[in-house]
């Protein structure tokens, strides 16, 4: 069949395969004369392997053109009487016969056999059409289905995103809770073990305990990070150093980002203070630093810039919602793929992503919007496609009294309390009642403590010379603020003083806490212990019916 395949070109140009079959004809007879002492009688089985190659090469055309050139030439050269058409004799007729039988025999085989092969030639040629056919139509479905695979994956994980959001939130509010309670502890006991000490100690005792503080702090910060990620943070405008902020944050956003963007930060001199949320501040900061990194898959230049600037009536104008004035700007630059002017227009849209599927929800730029508006500040893009995106925060500069968070630590002397002043500690986590009770001795207030808001007001229907209640808000059965409702309907004198390591809603109202709310978060140090305390009484009696 292969000798066929190879011969198929041949079959389909008739101008060669009949004269071949009158070559193979010709030779056959100069052969015949050549070897006539040698041969005789017969002479016509000397023609049919010519017959054969004719048919082998031209089908059945070329074969029967050399069979009967062949019988011509055997009768009139081979056979006597010579130069005799038609045979003389019964045993001439009978060997004509049989030499026409048998070439007939030998073309029809041939003949069968390439139609044979042509058949089994199409058939091949219509099956290896058929498998090219059936491939495409496989890849193509196969990549119909993945694409619908995929889209639907993809509806599916932004629809259980959304579902659990709200029960992330909660557990993450919920470790935290326990997290900050345990902080709480291990941070009022370094604190109190330092103010204890009588300065005599081994110095590397003294190095110990305030590494260990250090660590807490930090432990500290990283939950409040993720309570404000989880958008569970209350909103409690400060006054801000951006400078010492930025600075703060560079190890941080080092460590986030990775060794494949080069962050270089430009800090101007004598930048004007702020007054915004500094935890929510510092969460946008990085919201918008991990935004310029995905836009810079492949690394690249991450420049934070803080600068003084003034917003004018044109630009006012132009941005309505934008009020003329003094800002502080920070400015958040990279150096990666940039944002086409429809993307820029969209951006700060709830649930809008330009990431793939599970890459993003789509509501981190839409909660720095949120909070940069509620802080009656301003935000603006400026993007080119392939150049890199600027994103700058205007927030409205504060002129007042210098007292930004993060001063130096240890400013102000600690605040010490009397006997006469009787402090409540409502709080159902004992090791923590009992440290912030100790805490307080220390300090030198009398104390008096409850597991629940049952059992405190039983105590204050016992003592009624309680000055002021430091409660936890997420307690069983009966919350803080639930108690503190009910003091200051019996004991409107009695202050109240608010502490959890998880806000929920209780004295948090659309992220800001409620006007006239005093709250000290968990974890808390001996410190700030004493100055929030001392800040609540020192404070003017309220009025009848004022709320806390």
């Amino acid at each position: 069949m292969d000798l066929l395949s190879a011969t198929d070109w041949l079959r389909h140009r008739p101008g060669y395969t009949y004269p071949l079959a009158l070559v193979a004809v010709g030779l056959t007879f100069l052969l015949r004369i050549a070897a006539s002492d040698y041969l005789s009688g017969f002479p016509f089985l000397s023609f049919l392997p010519a017959i054969l190659l004719a048919s082998f090469i031209g089908g059945a055309g070329p074969g029967l053109l050399a069979a009967v050139v062949a019988g011509f030439i055997v009768q009139q050269f081979f056979v006597e009487p010579h130069n005799v058409f038609w045979p003389a004799s019964a045993g001439q007729w009978i060997g004509l016969s049989t030499y026409l039988v048998n070439a007939g025999i030998i073309v029809g085989l041939m003949e069968m056999i390439i139609v044979a092969h042509s058949r089994q030639s199409r058939l091949r040629s219509e099956l290896n059409s058929f498998n090219t056919r059936l491939e495409q139509t496989v890849a193509k479905r196969t990549a119909e289905l993945k694409h619908e695979m995929n889209e639907n994956a993809a509806a599916q994980a932004q629809v259980r995103q959304l579902q659990k959001m709200e029960t992330i939130g909660q557990l993450t509010g919920g470790v935290a809770h326990d997290f900050n309670n345990m902080l709480a502890i291990i941070i009022g006991s370094l604190d109190l073990a330092q103010r204890r000490m009588t300065g005599n100690e081994d110095p590397r005792l003294l190095n110990s305990i305030q590494n260990a503080r250090d660590g807490a702090q930090r432990a500290a910060v990283l939950t409040a990070r993720l309570l404000a990620f989880s958008r569970q943070q209350p909103l409690a405008p400060e006054i801000i150093d951006a400078n010492k902020l930025v600075g703060g944050m560079s190890e941080l956003l080092r460590r986030t980002l990775g060794e494949q963007i080069r962050i270089e930060t430009v800090l101007a001199g004598g930048l004007w203070q702020s007054f915004a949320d500094l935890s929510q501040l510092e969460n946008s900061i990085l919201n918008l630093a991990v935004n310029a990194r995905d836009a810079m898959p492949g690394g690249g230049h991450l420049t934070i810039e803080t600068a003084n600037t003034e917003l004018d009536e044109r630009y006012a104008r132009m941005h309505s919602e934008v009020e003329a004035g003094q800002y502080v700007m920070i400015s958040i630059t990279d150096t990666g793929t940039g944002m086409s002017p429809e993307v820029i227009d969209r951006a700060f849209d709830p649930f809008y992503t330009t990431k793939g599927p599970g890459k993003g929800t789509g509501l981190g730029l839409s909660q720095v919007y949120g909070y940069i508006k509620q802080s009656g500040g301003h935000i603006k893009i400026y993007s080119e496609i392939d150049r890199g995106t600027t994103v700058k925060i205007y927030l409205p500069r504060h002129v007042g009294v210098t007292d930004p968070r993060l001063s130096a630590v240890g400013a102000h002397p600690i605040p010490q309390g009397s006997v006469n002043d009787t402090i409540l500690v409502v709080e159902d986590d004992e090791h923590v009642r009992s440290m912030t009770a100790e805490s307080l001795h220390e300090l030198g207030y009398t104390v008096l403590e409850a597991a629940s808001g049952m059992e405190a007001l039983v105590l204050l229907e016992q003592n009624a010379a309680v000055d002021l209640i430091f409660t936890d808000i997420v307690m069983p059965q009966m919350s803080g603020r639930q108690l503190a409702d009910i003091v200051q309907q019996k004991w409107p004198a009695i202050r109240i003083l608010y502490t959890t390591g998880y806000t929920r809603n209780a004295i948090v109202h659309n992220g800001v806490l409620d006007h006239g709310v005093s709250l000290l978060a968990k974890p808390f140090s001996l410190e700030q212990l004493a100055h929030k305390i001392r800040e609540l009484l020192n404070a003017p009696a309220r009025r009848e019916g004022e709320r806390t």
